[in-house]
């Protein structure tokens, strides 16, 4: 290379801002900035010839990017000699090209996955976009983060969204740079059979590193640098010899589960039993010696390769069960203490040298609340309750994050699952609004040190991967403002601008849908017939609105349309149309009435239509996603799947030839009023508080779109000591028609009491009468909590006896933060049995 030359040729000056505001903002059109692509013609690319392999790989992604846009191949260079555009890519203190440029870089050394990126004028003519990145996952950041700016989805590969072909395109004056707030962020690929595991075995012939390639790739495209790699049956450096080490071309870091330490997959100690070291009991006690061995192998090969990995800590059963009836605080302590002397001892540096977590998991968080003894530079890595509620979270102290340590802390958190009370694995039910408000509490109680979540087979989860993802990168820039602008960004970024309101109106609308009650719990009993008949029929309307706009797409949008909107919103309308004709059906021939028949004949055209659905998923793209689509969703009769897909059972009346069928007069449909309220009931939405009172630095938020019908008011910040003295309250306005004995009951999200302070409490009153405090406490594998996570609410109420007619204010103050308020209902002695409560009442004047 001929870097002597780069001090003649370069001359490192400001460039004049641009009519596109923003330092280093990427605009279409032609202007005096640096042209990324001018006329067609991309910018080439350098990149030192020695750099280290990831930072080279993204070189290469990035030409490919550039092609992707212009349409044109964009070259890679070595050397900067001659004129022209070029866009440096590199490592700071292992690039000459960097080292000679002498570009500030203050803003990044030294600092985790740092990037910067800078425009600057070339004495030999035309200008540079340097890219510079404080490590080589900054660099790669750095890099993607401009692929992004310029139209290159994250998603490009795993859901097919088109790029948009630009003829010029330039990047504006200055300088920008990042880094991430959350140090390891990434993904778990589980419950991955039989949907993503057959599609894999079928495309690449299994899940090796081909396919690992592509995840590796939209994990470091989504900002994130870890992964725990599918592993039901499966064993990710056993399998596939080349996986570790394109992990390690690609720079991620690599992980393995909550219950399979010492980089070892679980699946391993079922294989190779002819050496004598794996097979046998998992047990601790009984055969100490083989699993040391075990786990010795596992951390010498990570050392030998030079792998980067977060070493998992600790000991479940074997299959992900409890290792002992009870807490085994001892023995668990002893298997630590003997894990890290593995580590010390192979490593050759103290185990405190090598990044590792204990995952609070279940049952294993019992042991960290009898006060089991972790070193202090172990990451603590607390769960939720495999159902979207963070269980524990480093204990508070006035308010103020407690229990600094060197390991840190992180969050592990479910976007699908398998277990009780119901697998939930199909599409997607998770609404990034509930994924904000538990994050944002993790975040504010300390938890950034390690963020994952379980996406199940990737697909059908981009739209929450993505969120928590960005969320993950910088939980601070998260705002609720940036929250509620997500979706249509999100959208925009996949579709364009055009739109990408409705996109993200109908994302939204679809996973609040579907977290009402997920889509596996779902049959034609479960629901009140006249919820189950409104539900259906919201559910058909936004059906129609997604087709509708499919419509009016560019045809190579559609693909990407159909997999991150249309099948998942229409299949699950689907699926309500299939339970409610099944329900309709059982109602009328109960009554002998012939119209059973009819229904029979659509819920057996839904159910066929819920196979035609997945049918055209996997034929898209020329049966790119054959099989994605493939995991069961009907036929549930206890938490685990059926083996194949299941018609619910229907009843057919012998009807005499020629009867001509008439619709009964009686159908649900027109039983249904989605305005009035119903006579002795007052339904009001949380978010519609006559007035509110904050103090302390305490205040409410509304959270549009949280929770089952409208919103959600949170306190924030969340981790705000109790408030004990009324202080902090919301108040509303009513109008009771009658005098009676009345109870008041609050709709709320389930959430868990992460200090393991004994409950979360909040409380009421009418008008100036006494406080009632409320308080409730989750607690996993109990009916409350079953049935809490089943119909994704909470309700708590409190008796008001002898309530006179007239105008009245029902207050509810805060206590603790972590208390979701979706809605309220006063009952004088009218409430009829629905699933989502009453619709809401006109407010009063």
């Amino acid at each position: 290379m001929k870097l002597w030359l780069i001090a003649a040729i370069l001359m490192v000056t400001p460039v004049r801002a641009l009519a596109c505001e923003g330092a280093v903002a990427v605009c279409e059109g032609t202007g005096d900035g640096f042209a990324l692509i001018r006329d067609g013609q991309p910018a080439k690319v350098y990149v030192d010839a020695d750099a280290a392999a990831p930072v080279r790989r993204v070189a290469t992604d990035f030409a490919a990017d550039l092609e992707r846009v212009s349409g044109r191949k964009a070259d890679i260079v070595h050397d900067l000699t001659g004129g022209g555009d070029i866009v440096i890519i590199g490592e700071l203190g292992h690039s000459q090209a960097l080292a000679q440029l002498g570009i500030d870089s203050a803003a990044i050394a030294g600092k985790w996955e740092a990037y910067s990126q800078t425009v600057v004028a070339r004495k030999a003519g035309g200008q540079l976009l340097v890219i510079a990145g404080a490590d080589p996952r900054g660099t790669i950041y750095g890099t993607y983060d401009i692929s992004a700016r310029m139209g290159v989805s994250p998603w490009y590969w795993w859901a097919d969204v088109p790029v948009v072909h630009k003829a010029n395109l330039y990047v504006t004056a200055g300088t920008r740079s990042d880094a991430p707030k959350v140090r390891y962020r990434g993904f778990f690929i589980n419950d991955e059979e039989p949907a993503f595991g057959g599609w894999a075995r079928q495309k690449f012939g299994g899940i090796n590193h081909d396919l690992y390639g592509h995840v590796f790739e939209l994990n470091l495209r989504l900002k994130g640098n870890y992964l725990w790699p599918a592993m039901w049956g499966k064993a990710f450096a056993d399998d596939d010899p080349e996986n570790l080490k394109t992990a390690q071309a690609y720079g991620i870091v690599m992980g393995t589960s909550h219950h399979e330490p010492m980089t070892r997959a679980q699946e391993e100690w079922h294989r190779h039993l002819d050496t004598g070291i794996t097979g046998g009991k998992w047990d601790y006690t009984q055969n100490g010696d083989n699993l040391r061995a075990f786990w010795r192998g596992g951390i010498e090969r990570m050392h030998a390769g030079g792998f980067e990995n977060v070493v998992t800590l600790g000991m479940r059963g074997d299959g992900d069960e409890p290792m002992t009836e009870g807490t085994a605080t001892q023995l668990l302590e002893t298997i630590v203490a003997d894990q890290r002397r593995i580590i010390a001892d192979v490593t050759g540096k103290p185990a405190s040298q090598t990044p590792q977590v204990w995952a609070l998991y279940k049952e294993v968080q019992d042991y960290y609340d009898h006060g089991m003894q972790v070193p202090d530079d172990v990451t603590l890595l607390f769960s939720d309750d495999n159902w979207g509620q963070i269980r524990r979270l480093p204990r508070l102290m006035e308010g103020k994050p407690g229990e600094t340590r060197a390991g840190g802390y992180g969050v592990y958190y479910h976007f699908d699952y398998v277990g009780v009370p119901r697998n939930y694995k199909w599409v997607n039910t998770n609404q990034i609004e509930k994924t904000w408000q538990q994050m944002d509490l993790a975040y504010a109680s300390g938890a950034d040190r390690l963020w994952i979540v379980n996406v199940g087979d990737i697909k059908p989860m981009e739209f929450p991967l993505s969120f928590f993802m960005d969320m993950a990168w910088n939980p601070e820039a998260m705002t609720p403002e940036a929250l509620k602008a997500y979706p249509a960004r999100w959208a925009a970024q996949q579709f364009g601008p055009d739109h990408a309101a409705d996109i993200g109106d109908i994302l939204t609308r679809y996973s609040q849908y579907n977290a009402r009650k997920k889509p596996e719990l779902i049959d034609a009993a479960v629901f009140d017939l006249p919820s189950l008949s409104g539900m259906e029929r919201d559910y058909g309307k936004l059906a129609d609105r997604t087709e509708t706009l499919s419509a009016a797409l560019p045809a190579d949008a559609k693909n990407a349309y159909y997999q991150l909107v249309e099948y998942p919103v229409v299949a699950s309308a689907n699926l309500y149309s299939l339970y409610f004709h099944v329900a309709e059906n059982h109602r009328y021939a109960a009554k002998g009435e012939p119209w059973a028949n009819v229904e029979a004949d659509a819920a057996e055209a839904a159910f066929r239509k819920d196979g035609a659905l997945a049918d055209a998923y996997h034929a898209l793209a020329g049966g790119k996603w054959d099989r994605m689509m493939s995991q069961v969703h009907t036929g549930y009769d206890n938490w685990q799947q059926p083996d194949a897909r299941i018609m619910p059972p229907v009843s057919r009346l012998t009807v005499k030839p020629g009867t001509q069928l008439v619709r009964p007069k009686d159908r649900v449909r027109q039983t249904v009023s989605p305005t009035a309220a119903s006579d002795g009931q007052i339904a009001i939405e949380a978010e519609h508080f006559t007035r509110k009172a904050e103090a302390d630095g305490v205040r409410w938020q509304v959270i549009p779109n949280l929770g089952r019908t409208l919103s959600s008011v949170v306190s924030l910040p969340q981790t705000a000591a109790a408030t004990t003295d009324q202080s902090v309250r919301l108040e509303y306005d009513i109008d009771v028609k009658t005098t009676a004995d009345a109870m008041l009951h609050l709709y709320l999200a389930p959430t868990f009491d992460t200090r393991n302070a004994g409950g979360l409490r909040i409380a009421v009153a009418i008008d100036d009468g006494p406080a009632q405090t409320l308080s409730f406490d989750l607690k996993p594998d109990t009916p409350q909590w079953s049935q809490a996570v089943k119909d994704n609410i909470v309700i708590l109420s409190a008796p008001f006896k002898g309530l006179t007619a007239g105008r009245h204010t029902i207050k509810v103050f805060r206590i603790d933060g972590n208390v979701v308020l979706e809605r309220l209902v006063l009952d004088t002695g009218g409430q009829k049995a629905s699933y989502l409560g009453p619709p809401e009442t006109p407010r009063a004047k």
